[in-house]
């Protein structure tokens, strides 16, 4: 059994952000990516599903490089104006060659 050390990409923002950071992080070289529905609390205050959707988490998994290029991306394209968090993860996959 072979594990691939690569990054774990979390992505939380405003659902209304879904499809432009998904359409973001694939024209940057990622290959796949989960997306889930999400709710929680943070600097902007609470954010819960009154609405449906309000919050979604997108995760993918790249190398450290592009790991890099995605979190500069969300940075300079999210931050100043919308409620987005973005972090970094350690992870050890097996089949790593599916995500590089």
């Amino acid at each position: 059994m072979k594990l691939t050390t690569l990054k774990l990409v979390t992505i939380v923002a405003e659902a209304v952000l879904q499809d432009q950071i998904i359409d973001g992080i694939q024209a940057l070289g990622a290959k796949g990516f989960t997306l889930m529905s999400s709710e929680g609390q943070g600097s902007r205050g609470r954010r819960t599903g009154e609405i449906p959707g309000v919050n979604i988490r997108i995760e993918t998994l790249v190398s450290t490089e592009l790991a890099e290029k995605i979190i500069s991306y969300i940075s300079e394209n999210y931050f100043e104006h919308y409620a987005v968090i973005c972090f970094l993860t350690d992870a050890q996959v097996l089949r790593g060659e599916k995500y590089c």
